[in-house]
């Protein structure tokens, strides 16, 4: 199984959700999207072995990769979906206050540059309430970068880490970023990303803004962000339509394409396990 299918903890996600032990997933024989893509579902250099299962979350990254000539597709919905399934909200939820907001993150072969103390003004002229700072883990632990945002006083937090070749994988990543989500009434970034759709699915206003900032080493074969502001400009704004983003995201994190858990254990040939 490659590896990239348990960051965030995506596999075990889905290992529960079919009934199986959440710490020990089932083997998945194939290569699981990790996150929102408006390519085929993976980097543009992503290599796959042969007659392998491509698992997306929806029907976009599937068609696209069929333009390229590449097959073996199957959409599944995001397991952000299917853990919102397995942990409900609260008959009594808890008032939802404030922003969550998330920064662009690189990665670990990329940092990111860009105005820091600029977009913080700008969150500061646009946020009607208390902010919340999400770094992810690259930028979390640049101090460099991490002082900006503590400086301007607000809270900063991250999720853990996707880690790497089955190491220092945080399995419980998503689980807190749902609970971080819930808590706020808008989900904001400088960038259309994975963040945005699951703080829409788990109930919060959106908003896209600030300056995009770059990575480097970004790779522009998919169109980048001039084709995100052609395709999904609805998703775009310090004041997003709110039916208009929800209708996007059940589309990109693939709601329409969820399987019950028998027939998520029969396409990941897990039935065996029962």
């Amino acid at each position: 199984m490659h590896h990239h299918n348990h960051y965030y903890g995506q596999t075990h996600i889905l290992s529960r959700y079919a009934g199986f032990d959440f710490d020990h997933p089932p083997r998945l024989r194939g290569y699981l999207q990790h996150g929102w893509n408006i390519g085929c579902g993976w980097n543009p250099v992503h290599e796959f072995y042969d007659g392998a299962w491509r698992f997306t979350w929806s029907d976009a990254p599937r068609r696209r990769g069929h333009a390229l000539g590449r097959r073996n597709y199957h959409s599944i919905g995001a397991p952000f979906l299917y853990l919102m399934e397995l942990e409900p909200e609260k008959d009594e939820p808890v008032e939802r206050e404030g922003t969550l907001w998330f920064l662009f993150h690189g990665w670990e072969g990329g940092k990111i540059h860009g105005d820091h103390r600029r977009l913080i003004d700008e969150i500061r002229e646009t946020e009607p309430g208390p902010v919340t700072f999400s770094l992810y883990y690259t930028e979390y632990d640049r101090p460099e970068v991490r002082g900006f945002y503590e400086d301007a006083g607000f809270r900063v937090v991250s999720f853990g880490r996707r880690g790497f070749s089955y190491e220092g994988t945080d399995r419980r990543f998503l689980f807190k970023q749902l609970a971080e989500l819930r808590k706020h009434k808008r989900v904001a970034a400088n960038r259309l990303s994975t963040a945005i759709f699951y703080g829409i699915a788990a109930g919060c206003e959106p908003a896209v803004y600030g300056d995009p900032m770059e990575m480097e080493g970004e790779n522009p074969l998919f169109g980048g962000q001039s084709r995100i502001e052609r395709l999904w400009p609805e998703m775009l704004g310090k004041s997003i339509d709110l039916e208009a983003s929800r209708a996007t995201t059940d589309l990109e994190l693939g709601k329409p394409w969820m399987m019950p858990p028998a027939e998520l254990r029969s396409l990941f040939d897990w039935r065996e396990r029962v």
